[in-house]
């Protein structure tokens, strides 16, 4: 039976790293050789590097860029919220929101600075991770790393020299890359990735967003509220991507539309051409082909999503294959089918999630140690960092019907809450669904202010088994935003909840 990551983190909490080790202290590595070779050092490669050292291992991570901390830290996760965030407070000033409250001001962009911020906060982690490297003796190459062995990483350096560094052990954390859409080139400037439309130089006119999934709506957001007239087109008929419940989806479409963003539903993007410094696209609608339109825009962001990225890692050389996603296929302990070889993160199954990698390493190399390895997909949080946030754990309603599972809904609005009232900021809801059967909590779905905060609480009550009455009798400070998280699972557990009609 597998043990829960409570009872694998105990076990190895009260296990030295030499009883940790003893399993397989025999094999470890020589003085010239090292235990563990990390390839990529984005947030599963970082963190598994610094577990392992911890552990006691001899590691080194090799990273091609010349910084560390992967897509994440720098054109990622972390740039974004730095734009998400500094965009939100200028939209607030913009639109009378802050002198609303009494605080009256003139409102100016200045994007030069706000691109300053953003920098300063990308330096800041990144370097403090090469801290994070010496503290723990983790060994940084800077290179491309390929595998040239079972236990041989291949360094290329960038004066075109290469290093082999024999391991007893590698692991691939090289996470992923844009997808790229057929036909249409991006240049970064004017067809940008995610990358590119971190870095705008000015805010355009008109933006057009190819895809109304995560990345697509958190950067069309930005450039919306700083001033841009942003339109998503959408194949799909929900914004949100994957895993979203769907009466969040709708509300989450109808606040966005509010706040200026439009929407094309339903709608596939067939080209793409820049004449005299202004893009159009070609779209028609993706159940009737004779029904085509053209869009202008200034910029056009191509975000469908992301794929593994494999490339110049060496598979073939240990006869590694990607499976039909371009994913590499691992056991339950992430080894491949080469023993000695491990992959994490966006290269593997599952959702493409920093946090997701981030578990991964860390029990990965616990696993590598001799330890127990355990990790439940269904307690892996999403969070979509627009104002409000959307955040979801576990099951949604639609993933519930299709498995036949007996459910009861608990819902509770922010603006019946205090603390959304006296912030005044009351859109949206908190959404629980409970077994019908034993009351255990199945999948929580949010969207409001400090949603992807709130969303630990849910998870954490899930991967510990909690019903909605555990939440429900669990006692929250007031005035929080969190007492809708437990007003919902008084809902769901008894059928009212106390301070909603």
């Amino acid at each position: 039976m597998s043990l829960s990551r409570h009872a694998v983190r105990s076990v190895l909490a009260s296990t030295s790293r030499q009883q940790l080790f003893s399993i397989t202290s025999r094999s470890l590595s020589s003085a010239n050789d090292v235990d563990l070779v990390v390839i990529g050092s984005g947030p599963g490669g970082y963190v598994a590097a610094i577990k392992a050292a911890q552990l006691g291992m001899k590691t080194v991570c090799v990273e091609k860029n010349d910084t560390l901390g992967g897509t994440c830290l720098n054109v990622g996760c972390i740039p974004s919220k730095a734009l998400l965030n500094n965009s939100h407070f200028y939209h607030m000033a913009k639109h009378g929101d802050l002198n609303a409250r009494g605080v009256e001001v003139e409102t100016k962009l200045n994007l030069g600075t706000m691109m300053k911020a953003k920098e300063t906060s990308v330096k800041g982690l990144t370097s403090g991770i090469a801290m994070l490297f010496k503290a723990n003796k983790v060994t940084h190459m800077q290179g491309v790393g390929s595998i040239s062995g079972p236990n041989e990483v291949t360094v290329r350096k960038k004066d075109g020299s290469t290093e082999k560094v024999k391991t007893r052990n590698i692991l691939i954390a090289s996470g992923s890359e844009v997808t790229p859409f057929p036909g249409i080139e991006i240049d970064e400037k004017t067809v940008v990735s995610s990358t590119g439309a971190l870095s705008l130089s000015k805010v355009p006119e008109k933006m057009v967003v190819i895809g109304a999934g995560v990345i697509g709506l958190e950067l069309g957001s930005v450039w919306q509220r700083l001033g841009a007239q942003v339109t998503a087109v959408e194949f799909l008929g929900h914004v949100g991507g994957l895993g979203i419940d769907m009466e969040v989806s709708k509300v989450f479409q109808r606040t966005l539309a509010k706040q200026g963003m439009k929407f094309m539903m339903g709608t596939k993007v067939t080209g793409a051409k820049k004449e005299g410094g202004k893009i159009t696209i070609s779209v028609e609608s993706a159940s009737d082909s004779n029904k085509k339109e053209q869009l202008d825009c200034d910029v056009l962001l191509v975000s469908i999503g992301r794929r593994p990225y494999t490339e110049k890692l060496g598979l073939d050389s240990v006869g590694l294959k990607t499976n039909q996603r371009g994913q590499v296929d691992v056991n339950e302990r992430f080894q491949t089918s080469v023993k000695s070889i491990y992959a994490i993160g966006d290269v593997i199954a599952g959702p493409m999630l920093a946090h997701k990698a981030e578990d991964e390493g860390i029990l990965c190399v616990e696993g590598i140690a001799g330890g127990a390895v355990h990790i439940d997909y269904n307690c892996v949080p999403s969070v979509v960092y627009t104002h409000p946030e959307v955040a979801w754990v576990g099951k949604s309603e639609e993933q519930l019907k299709k498995e036949n599972k007996a459910y009861k809904v608990g819902k509770f609005p922010f603006i019946a809450n205090s603390r959304a009232k006296t912030n005044n900021d009351t859109d949206g809801f908190v959404k629980v669904l409970g077994c019908k059967e034993n009351d255990r909590l199945l999948g929580v779905h949010i969207i409001g202010a400090n949603a992807g905060e709130m969303i630990a609480e849910a998870t954490l009550a899930m991967e510990y088994g909690a019903s909605c009455e555990d939440i429900a009798r669990v006692c929250h400070p007031h005035p929080t935003l969190s007492e809708a998280f437990r007003e919902a699972n008084l809902q769901a557990y008894c059928g009212k909840a106390v301070n909603n009609v």
